[in-house]
Order: C-alpha cells, then sequence, then structure tokens
C-alpha cells in the first residue's frame, strides 16, 4: 500500500502560516520553519497584549481624571469616594473622555460630588 501524505492539507497549513507571516523580515517571511515561530510567537505576544491593553488603558484614564480633579481643587481618590457615596455610577473611561474634552460638565460632576 503506497504511503498517504496529504498534501492539499500540509500545503495550506503552510501557505496559511506563511501568509500570517507577510511582512515579517528576511528568512522569517519566507522559510516555513522560521515563519511558523516567528507566528508562534507573534500570537503569543498578541494573547497576552490584549489583556495588557486593558491595563493601560484604565491607568491612563486615572491619571487624567486626576490631573483634572486637582485642578478642580480635589483630588482621585476624593472624587471617587464622593461619588461612590453620591450612588453617582459613571465609569473612568466616561469621566476621563469628559476632563479630556469637556471640562465645564466635569467641573460640574466634580461639584456636585463635593457638595
Amino acid at each position: 500500500m503506497p504511503r498517504s501524505r496529504n498534501k492539499v492539507a500540509s500545503h495550506k497549513r503552510r501557505k496559511r502560516v506563511l501568509e500570517q507571516a507577510k511582512g515579517y523580515f528576511g528568512a522569517r517571511s519566507k522559510v516555513y520553519t522560521t515563519a511558523k515561530n516567528s507566528v508562534e510567537k507573534a500570537l503569543t505576544h498578541a494573547y497576552k497584549h490584549r489583556r495588557t491593553r486593558k491595563r493601560e488603558f484604565r491607568s491612563l484614564w486615572i491619571v487624567r481624571i486626576n490631573a483634572a480633579a486637582r485642578m478642580c481643587g480635589t483630588s482621585y481618590s476624593q472624587l471617587m469616594n464622593n461619588l461612590r457615596k453620591k450612588n453617582v455610577d459613571i465609569n473612568r473611561k466616561t469621566l476621563a473622555d469628559l476632563a479630556f474634552g469637556n471640562m465645564k460638565a466635569f467641573e460640574e460632576i466634580v461639584n456636585f460630588a463635593k457638595n
């Protein structure tokens, strides 16, 4: 019985990996084995950094809220504590957007939280 090699599936698999490695430098985009290693590593980084991005954005929002809150005469922690006491459910992303783009509305929120 002749050996079966399944050329169609293996060719498709190699083609997919080389397609993903398009734009990589040198052999990383041309040679299957190095391309496979590069793509595998890139995919693990992509997975990891999708989670890291969420942390980085949250810290950016906190920095922006804190800077704007200090311009209004309070700190980030005091502002968030006062908002929690007043049962104001506004997330950090929205607060940071207001602080960055619409300072007047942010000042109103801070004044509401203070009183």
